[in-house]
């Protein structure tokens, strides 16, 4: 593989990240795959709220990866800072080698600068090739994640 470099996303990254995010078996069902004002309003959202910001990995010029990290201030754990890590994705054609693990390890070392006491993120039952993925970096399955989706106007 190329050499693999990371950064925040830009807006102009919005259609590279949109295909990551379909690019799986449960994003198919769930994600466009197309840029909609939908993605343009949560991107730009994303963009001026301090502490939450969207990554890419390119290789050869090319977003090969993305996740998104948000600093939650938080008051258990002493009044610890958390980070979220959500809508980690890699490209098919990247997978297996490596990308997803320096991807996730970039993050680790973001939030570690940033004074991050815990790192969380969530991965849907129905993967559990990203589960052992999770597990084998150090994460550990440690809580029951509860989701409840609601009807939006949209």
């Amino acid at each position: 593989m190329s050499e693999l470099h990371f950064r925040k996303a830009a807006a102009s990254d919005l259609p590279a990240i949109v295909v990551l995010l379909a690019d799986d078996v449960l994003g198919q069902a769930r994600e466009s795959g197309a840029v909609s004002e939908a993605y343009r309003a949560a991107f730009d959202a994303i963009a001026v709220q301090p502490g939450n910001d969207v990554f890419v990995g390119e290789v050869d010029g090319e977003v090969v990866a993305t996740a998104q990290m948000t600093l939650i201030p938080n008051l258990s754990l002493n009044g610890s800072l958390r980070a979220q890590i959500e809508g980690v994705r890699v490209a098919s054609s990247q997978r297996g080698q490596g990308a997803g693990e320096a991807l996730i390890r970039w993050l680790i070392e973001r939030a570690r600068e940033a004074g991050v006491g815990l790192v969380q993120l969530t991965s849907n039952k129905e993967r559990g090739d990203a589960i052992r993925f999770y597990e084998r970096l150090g994460f550990a399955a440690s809580h029951e994640g509860f989701k409840l989706y609601l009807e939006t106007s949209e």
